[in-house]
């Protein structure tokens, strides 16, 4: 089968959106799937204590990790430090993997505080993606590199507990993970693009309770330029072998995604000794004004929105060295995307749909659950943390074909499971952490029918309406962080 006739059979409407700068950063990005593609994690870039714990929020503090989900929440650092924390992470079954190395510092003074951050980053791409054997392969087909920056400062008000903050992240990317297997068929795929994370946070603390805000502004600019190659065996004469002869055409695909995202969050001190809870409130808008081209109908203008809620609750208690906490978040989503006609399209029934019109609309509703579970004890030299969070991913499709007048539902579901586990070593002026964590219930996508669908999750999103019920190649994601913090004293 000929690399054009696979791109003529890719499936649905594929958005891809809204990477996070690392996962603490997420908490103010809600992910979208529709489909439970085995991606990696591209964009931990800076360390987080809670990491080995599961990524517990809402009742429990990550003084680490937090300045960078709100910028204001640098307020709670307990000291000056110097970070660096290498990740590692791969995917089975040549899904491909990444190694980021990132170094950090954050800064605390009477009034005010603040961070910054850098990190290069190597991506290796799947090896099931590597163009025509004997060819020889581009060294951008087996690994590209990416460049991250960010940081963030913040000052206290007066003595009424308040504190405000401003954080900005920036990356510029020439690979999201994933990309390499979106476009079944492709010889070849060369991206370049930029994501652009800006933060207005603020926090406050009075008595037992504490409440913040944070607005966020999240902007997604990237450019495919895939190859196809069409390949024929041409007999010059009867007398000489058969010649191959490789045709290629590049077409250029733009991913353009904007984000405004609010949270709410607020937690408490419980009466009892060592007790907390927390809960939030975020709201998350999705323009897409662009989504590249996957469909059967190969339309160059595919927009879409959406609109995701989470409201989470979260319990924890400290005591004796041990803490020991629970999240619960509901998220309510709805996604809806289009395809508009470049020209005039006649209908089965006789009518046409005019230039812009919508020829293909995809309704999406979403109830995902997430539970996280953690726990930490402290001894005098040595910490240890374990955690499990637990993902349930529900959705309906409801898909109207204006064209040929057709009209089908679709129902899907699965659950992704993430043990972690960690350890955190404190030397004489050094702090070393290591911790791992395994995510199953992912793999290789496709639906019944044969038709491979991937996707890449920058952390994150994407939206693809399957032609048919999904089926899943198993495939798991390991991540090991290693991470140095030298305090300054």
């Amino acid at each position: 089968m000929t690399a054009n006739r696979l791109r003529r059979l890719a499936v649905g409407t594929i958005l891809a959106a809204c990477p996070a700068f690392a996962g603490q950063a997420a908490a103010q990005l809600i992910p979208i799937r529709t489909v439970p593609v085995a991606t990696g994690d591209q964009f931990l870039t800076t360390p987080a204590a809670n990491f080995g714990m599961a990524g517990l929020t809402y009742a429990v503090d990550d003084s680490i990790a937090d300045g960078w989900s709100n910028p204001a929440k640098g307020a709670l650092l307990s000291e000056s430090s110097l970070l660096s924390a290498p990740v590692y992470y791969g995917i089975s079954d040549g899904g491909g993997g990444g190694f980021t190395f990132p170094i950090a510092g954050l800064i605390k003074g009477d009034r005010w505080f603040g961070g910054a951050t850098a990190a290069l980053q190597e991506i290796d791409n799947a090896t099931n993606f590597r163009g025509w054997p004997g060819d020889g392969e581009r060294l951008s087909d087996a690994s590209t590199r990416n460049l991250y920056a960010g940081g963030f400062v913040g000052r206290r008000l007066g003595s009424g507990g308040w504190s405000l903050g401003i954080g900005v992240r920036t990356a510029r990317l020439q690979a999201l993970d994933g990309v390499d297997l979106l476009y079944a068929g492709a010889d070849r795929i060369d991206q370049s693009g930029s994501i652009h994370d800006l933060r207005l946070g603020v926090y406050r603390e009075s008595g037992r309770d504490r409440a913040s805000a944070v607005l966020v502004r999240n902007s997604v600019s990237m450019t495919h330029d895939v190859t196809y190659a069409d390949v024929a065996w041409v007999q010059p004469n009867l007398f000489s072998p058969p010649e191959r002869v490789v045709s290629l055409t590049t077409e250029t695909n733009l991913d353009r995604t904007r984000t405004w995202g609010l949270q709410l969050a607020w937690d408490r001190r419980l009466r009892a000794p060592g007790w907390r809870i927390g809960t939030s409130l975020t709201a998350n808008r999705k323009s897409h004004p662009k989504i590249p081209n996957y469909n059967i109908q190969n339309i160059p203008r595919d927009p879409g929105n959406s609109t995701a809620w989470e409201l989470g609750f979260g319990i924890a208690r400290s005591l004796d060295g041990t803490t020991a906490g629970l999240d619960v978040a509901l998220q309510p989503i709805r996604s809806d995307t289009w395809q508009e006609a470049e020209d005039p399209v006649e209908t089965t029934n006789g009518t046409t749909i005019p230039s812009g019109g919508r020829t293909i609309e995809n309704d999406f509703s979403f109830l995902n659950v997430r539970l996280r579970v953690g726990v930490a004890h402290e001894f005098e030299k040595v910490g240890v943390r374990l955690g499990l969070e637990g993902r349930s991913y529900d959705y309906t499709l409801e898909q109207t074909n204006n064209v040929n007048g057709e009209y089908r539902t679709q129902d899907e579901s699965w659950i992704e499971w993430t043990p972690a586990v960690a350890a955190v070593f404190r030397l004489r002026g050094v702090d070393l952490h290591y911790g791992v964590r395994l995510t199953t219930g992912t793999g290789h996508p496709g639906v019944d029918r044969g038709i491979v669908v991937n996707s890449p999750d920058s952390g994150g999103d994407f939206v693809v309406a399957p032609e048919g019920p999904l089926t899943l190649a198993d495939a798991t994601v390991h991540t090991h962080q290693f991470w140095v913090r030298i305090p300054i004293r």
